[in-house]
């Protein structure tokens, strides 16, 4: 429920514009910027943020949990705080002396507004318009800037002109921290406010970076124009960069000191056929992975690494925290390496989807799982080909797995009644509250599906409908009886948020 002093911040900010806002207290901001983001008032956040009293404007932290800013429409209210910055920041180019407003704001903070890549909602603001929005204000800033310099060389005439303009009093400007999000049509506009570097009033401090099919020297460039000390987490998926690639860009991230997360999903390696060349990649790889001191995380998705992981891994100065290998044509031999690394015991995520575990991983992946299981707490093994003989073998040591959260099982080949065993033997896991299962395996029609009549390309759901629900209401009885509340069993793989490592 609301506290009496949010319901009075919502009665004032459903006026515009607001008469008392000169001799607000200070401490009143927070609250009222709260009040107005919630409820939609755009206008009444860029007064708020005109006149902000504190030098650091954080999203995440006045606004609250994910949840709020998720459940919420927020892109008029996101861009109407960053028209306000750039508003504040070019009356303080002309006049640089005149502090009319008492703005203090020099940090604004961003990061960690949720995405919202669909659409769900009207006004949502995915990750790509707001870097979109931020780049655009950078560069109009800078714009601004140069124009204001200009205008003043020519006040003042003689050789000097240019000198007096340039050593005029240029206002200390505003770091905005930032997740940004690049592809092909926005990399233009994102170059650009990169490279308008430090001098400008209004700077990008990149935390996570996030690029989608982009070229190899577009990928560098931008890389390079990061600035070095924030950047936590680089992302580059879909860009079939391959080794070749790879040993292009990862020299670039060693600049950064910070970097705890590589995501190189989908990244087209595949080195399952030993040559020379992918000998020396490997090598490579491994050289440039061992340059980052920082690094805990690392997604090596759809890469076919069979027989390499110890190679690969084998230059890294500290534990991984996070291995994300799925659909990586992994081999026992990688699964016995994992077990045995120093890498194991510091496990917290490990995603082993797409792998044949009703062959001979299933044996590797059981001691893997007896070395993780102090540490572990997200595990997926979706489409494992997994039945329920596979699944009985290693129930053992997951229950042994005691700090487990996730559980992803989906796409594998198991029973109700091997469902509702582990449902039963998995409820001491106190810490479990999310498990993805599979549609059961006696849950499919027994006849193959049909077309369905009138139309050539829409085949019948081999489900069987009645057969599901009897099986979702027998596990959702279980779930009541045992009293626990907080945990949640789906076959839907989607619409639950996906434990990040910086969450975990």
């Amino acid at each position: 429920s609301d506290s009496l002093l949010f319901l009075c911040a919502r009665r004032i900010v459903a006026h515009h514009p607001l008469p008392i806002l000169p001799a607000l207290p200070a401490h009143l901001y927070p609250i009222l910027f709260q009040a107005a983001f919630l409820d939609g008032r755009p206008l009444v956040l860029r007064d708020l943020v005109a006149a902000w009293p504190f030098p650091v404007l954080n999203f995440q932290r006045l606004v609250g949990r994910r949840e709020l800013l998720r459940d919420h429409p927020c892109k008029l209210c996101v861009q109407a705080v960053i028209l306000a910055v750039v508003a504040q920041l070019r009356r303080e180019l002309e006049e640089p002396s005149r502090d009319s407003s008492g703005c203090r704001l020099r940090v604004l903070d961003v990061t960690g507004v949720p995405d919202d890549p669909a659409g769900r909602a009207p006004d949502g603001m995915s990750v790509w318009s707001g870097t979109v929005a931020l780049a655009k204000a950078c560069v109009e800033v800078s714009k601004h800037q140069r124009e204001f310099q200009r205008r003043g060389s020519k006040r003042h005439k003689g050789r000097s002109g240019a000198a007096t303009a340039a050593a005029a009093p240029q206002p200390p400007g505003v770091d905005v921290h930032a997740d940004l999000f690049v592809n092909g049509t926005s990399y233009g506009i994102l170059r650009d406010a990169l490279q308008t570097g430090a001098a400008s009033p209004l700077r990008l401090k990149c935390r996570e970076f996030q690029a989608e099919k982009l070229s190899l020297a577009g990928i560098v460039s931008l890389l390079e124009s990061l600035d070095p000390s924030c950047v936590r987490r680089v992302d580059l998926r879909f860009r079939n960069l391959g080794l070749t690639g790879l040993s292009v860009i990862l020299p670039h991230l060693s600049r950064f000191p910070e970097l705890r997360s590589l995501k190189l999903q989908y990244s087209n390696v595949d080195v399952r056929r030993p040559t020379p060349e992918s000998a020396i990649g490997i090598r490579c790889l491994a050289g440039q992975l061992g340059m980052l001191p920082s690094l805990r995380e690392l997604n090596l998705g759809s890469s076919r690494l069979s027989g390499n992981l110890r190679q690969i891994l084998c230059d890294l100065q500290a534990p991984l925290e996070s291995l994300e290998l799925a659909f990586c044509s992994l081999i026992p031999a990688d699964l016995a390496f994992l077990s045995q690394s120093f890498h194991a015991p510091a496990l917290k995520r490990l995603d082993l989807s797409g792998h044949d575990f009703s062959q001979g991983l299933l044996e590797p992946l059981r001691l893997l799982l007896e070395e993780t299981s102090a540490s572990l707490l997200h595990l997926d093994l979706m489409e494992c080909r997994m039945a329920d003989s596979h699944l009985d073998a290693l129930l053992p040591t997951l229950r042994r797995c005691s700090r487990l959260r996730f559980l992803g099982l989906y796409g594998n080949s198991l029973s109700t009644a091997a469902l509702k065993d582990l449902l039963q033997k998995t409820l001491e896991l106190p810490d479990l509250h999310l498990v993805v299962y599979p549609f059961p395996v006696d849950c499919y029609k027994p006849e193959p599906p049909r077309r369905v009549p009138g139309s050539r390309r829409i085949y019948e759901e081999p489900m069987d409908g009645e057969r599901l629900a009897a099986a979702t209401a027998e596990i959702s009885q279980l779930l009541a009886n045992s009293g626990r509340t907080d945990l949640v069993w789906t076959y839907n793989p989607y619409g639950h948020g996906a434990l990040d490592y910086f969450s975990l």
